[in-house]
């Protein structure tokens, strides 16, 4: 009777105690967005956790939200706050300036935003600016307004105050030693007599150690001047290359912000025009 009464009073004890890992309907609402640690009793049987474990948690931490650790463990820690990417395309403002040469920054940051659904209809820091993801990743696209030859009055203001890494920093620009619609993806260097590069340089404290994506849009025929090429719009054909351009790049901001600069840059670097593939 001695040993009933024992082994009477320890279930007793014991119920109240596992039902209280059960929710209560009026927070059911919580489960699918609380981490639960996946694993096994001693027995082997499925602990509560893996029955009720969410498939949006990807993590395996005990649940921190109940004020008590799991298993003896010590509660889950927050995970570290995730750096944002800030793209920026270099151009030129207003209607006279677009579609032309010098605006193939500005265009593929347009690409960007229709294809993932980020909005640029706001001004900030001298820029049309929008915030969005590319799959999971946080980032920022800015179009700076100051005009070509100041966009690091935008750039550098930007990168300050959200205390974007600089290697997160990456800038889009047109280039005149590119051949027309190749596209090159490099970790850093200088500004190749670029004048919006040299004033996003200087306003980064003249760093150059942030990464950049060249969009070739060739060299002038005869003898015209670089300054009035820059300043052409693009004919039928030419069009037809770049916006394929556009879309080879589109998928290279995907492998670069997903798997690491470079798998991306081999892929840009690879990459044949749409003219080669022809």
């Amino acid at each position: 009777m001695r040993v009933g009464a024992i082994a009477s009073s320890v279930s007793a004890l014991r119920f109240p105690i596992r039902h209280r890992l059960f929710l209560s309907s009026n927070h059911s609402h919580l489960a699918g967005s609380l981490p639960l640690r996946r694993a096994r009793c001693p027995s082997g049987r499925r602990t509560m956790s893996e029955q009720f474990s969410s498939p949006f948690s990807s993590s395996s931490a005990p649940i921190a939200s109940l004020g008590r650790p799991v298993d003896g463990d010590i509660e889950a820690k927050k995970p570290p706050q995730q750096h944002p990417w800030l793209i920026v395309g270099l151009g030129n403002p207003g209607k006279r300036y677009s579609g032309t040469r010098h605006n193939v920054g500005f265009e593929f940051v347009d690409t960007i935003a229709e294809a993932e659904g980020i909005s640029m209809s706001s001004v900030s820091f001298k820029a049309l600016f929008g915030k969005g993801f590319i799959g999971n990743v946080p980032v920022m696209l800015a179009k700076p307004q100051t005009f070509m030859n100041a966009s690091g009055e935008s750039v550098g203001p930007i990168a300050s105050y959200y205390k974007i890494p600089l290697k997160q920093v990456l800038v889009v620009f047109d280039d005149l030693d590119l051949p027309f619609a190749k596209l090159r993806l490099l970790p850093k260097g200088g500004h190749g007599g670029h004048n919006g590069m040299r004033s996003v340089i200087n306003h980064l404290k003249g760093s150059r150690d942030f990464p950049r994506l060249r969009i070739g849009i060739g060299r002038p025929p005869g003898k015209m001047d670089p300054v009035n090429f820059v300043m052409r719009p693009f004919n039928k054909q030419e069009r037809e290359e770049l916006d394929y351009t556009f879309q080879q790049g589109l998928a290279a901001m995907r492998i670069l912000l997903l798997e690491g600069f470079d798998k991306s840059a081999t892929f840009v670097n690879s990459n044949k025009s749409l003219e080669q593939l022809s």
